[in-house]
């Protein structure tokens, strides 16, 4: 498979060049290759030992969520030199997309998120970031412990609550990754059970004031499912093989 055509594709079904996202996202191919693509490995973060794994894994394409320059710009040493030269030395190509797969309507983190928890179709945008909603809205009854059940089932580990809210949720917000520092923001919309990865240590506490059912079901883990969607989708379209490396921060 033609790289280009892939990535551009990739760049047309996540509107990579409509959405707006942080700086250091550099979203869309950040490395080319030898310009082939023969198997794909999936991943959440660009680091160095999930480029060893794919290169391992005779990968010649890396589709990550947290890209080569997440951590900002800086000098082409130390660590950032040896992922690249990894990269050249072993013709492997990185693709990274953020904020564009976390709200894409089939194959974003949030969506597959609330139907992995069996959260009704009937969902709304919610909360804004760089100019757009990147998160979900749905209103669901249903019991506190439940929820949490389902969502550490979802995804698979622990998950953290500051049960503030009502042990009955109806009013759901979905924020993959680290929207935490939201919840006031979720309170004053009308949420009484805000679902996200991670969050600053007040937030806790701001949840229980607020009166606000607060679940931290991790940032790595809550942002797996849009690159092994995309993983699936690609096998799906054009018969690669790909795998998802699992590198996990456990935050």
């Amino acid at each position: 498979m033609n790289l280009h055509v892939l990535s551009n594709h990739l760049d047309e079904l996540l509107r990579v060049h409509d959405i707006r996202d942080y700086t250091n996202a550099v979203n869309g191919l950040q490395v080319e290759n030898r310009g082939e693509v023969t198997k794909i490995a999936c991943a959440v973060d660009a680091c160095e030992k999930v480029i060893e794994q794919a290169i391992k894994a005779n990968c010649d394409l890396l589709i990550v969520h947290h890209g080569l320059f997440w951590s900002g710009l800086g000098p082409v040493a130390g660590p950032a030199y040896r992922k690249l030269r990894l990269c050249f030395e072993n013709n492997l190509a990185v693709y990274s997309v953020h904020l564009p797969l976390d709200l894409h309507p089939e194959l974003g983190n949030n969506t597959l998120l609330c139907d992995a928890l069996g959260l009704p179709k009937e969902r709304t945008p919610f909360l804004e970031s760089q100019g757009q909603p990147i998160g979900l809205r749905v209103v669901h009854e249903i019991k506190r412990e439940e929820l949490w059940k389902a969502l550490q089932h979802a995804v698979n580990g622990r998950v953290h609550l500051a049960a503030g809210g009502p042990p009955i949720p109806k009013n759901i917000a979905v924020v993959t990754g680290g929207a935490g520092s939201s919840i006031l923001e979720a309170a004053a919309a009308g949420i009484d059970t805000f679902i996200t990865g991670e969050g600053p240590h007040w937030s806790y506490t701001a949840a229980e004031e607020a009166h606000v059912n607060l679940f931290y079901a991790g940032h790595y883990a809550t942002e797996t499912f849009g690159v092994k969607a995309l993983g699936e989708h690609l096998q799906g379209k054009y018969g690669l093989t790909w795998e998802f490396i699992d590198h996990p921060s456990g935050l």
